[in-house]
């Protein structure tokens, strides 16, 4: 059975604009990004929204509803109150181009600063080896489907303009973390982050994992990480390899075939390389 909604939808430019009301109905279990689809098919044809897979996969269709980050494609309307109109307004953290869609190349210009992955040499065979307990590390975040809703939600940016372009931010970081805990990456990037791209600014608040639709632990799991290694390089690695083999000891404890303790060849690849240290500075 279908019911009617209002949609309360941002309409308008960087120079000007305004809340717009339409009414639509719809379908026990649509979303949000149903509803502006049919917005734009039956009465605002000219309505500007960026959206791709309909899944919560891409990341495309990032949006405020009733003031709050969210993915339209994977916010039911009955998860909203029922008696108040449904607002959707834009992301507040990035210049304005139509209605809905934002300019979000600056996220890209950053991708482009994170310094690549660099392995270590391949062993004798002329292969890598790994164990997944240390893949596992990393592998949280590669979940990342660059929504940007950590970057919108940063109050670091979001309320301090002048702030963006020397901050990274909370999708950059767990990017360092992903690198820095790769087993067989070789590059210390601990100084460049803390350094150049404003690690130090972030105070820990935890929005930016509130609104992550992939549940990824950005603060604690790498933002906490990667700023105990900017104050001693080696307490970051050193932290999760402790962490390690917290973990293979208790898988050891749980299977009395293990052989108890992680192979020494795993261990050197977690161990950090003599580099000097980097002094902390804020954060």
């Amino acid at each position: 059975m279908s019911t009617s909604r209002v949609l309360r939808i941002w309409r308008g430019d960087a120079s000007s604009g305004a809340l717009v009301d339409y009414t639509v109905d719809f379908d026990e279990g649509e979303s949000v990004l149903d509803a502006i689809l049919n917005v734009q098919a039956e009465q605002a044809g000219d309505l500007a929204v960026r959206w791709n897979c309909k899944a919560g996969k891409c990341g495309s269709c990032s949006a405020e509803i009733n003031g709050y980050p969210k993915l339209m494609c994977m916010t039911r309307l009955s998860s909203l109150p029922a008696n108040e109109p449904v607002t959707v307004t834009p992301l507040h953290t990035y210049p304005l181009i139509k209605d809905l869609v934002t300019d979000v190349s600056i996220n890209y210009e950053k991708a482009r600063t994170v310094p690549a992955f660099e392995p270590r040499p391949p062993d004798a065979d002329g292969t890598y080896r790994m164990s997944q307990a240390d893949v596992g590390r990393s592998q949280e975040f590669r979940k990342c489907i660059e929504c940007w809703l950590c970057q919108d939600v940063c109050h670091v940016i979001r309320d301090h303009e002048e702030n963006e372009a020397a901050y990274s931010g909370p999708r950059f970081f767990i990017r360092y973390a992903e690198l820095d805990m790769h087993p067989l990456d070789t590059l210390d990037r601990s100084h460049y982050v803390q350094e150049t791209q404003g690690l130090g600014l972030c105070n820990i608040t935890k929005c930016c994992t509130e609104v992550c639709p992939q549940y990824i632990k950005i603060t604690d799991n790498a933002i906490i990480p990667l700023k105990e290694r900017a104050i001693d390089p080696s307490n970051g690695r050193l932290g999760w390899l402790g962490l390690t083999i917290r973990r293979r000891r208790r898988s050891s404890d749980r299977d009395k075939h293990s052989a108890g303790a992680p192979d020494r060849l795993s261990l050197a690849r977690l161990l950090p390389s003599n580099r000097p240290g980097v002094s902390q500075r804020g954060g």
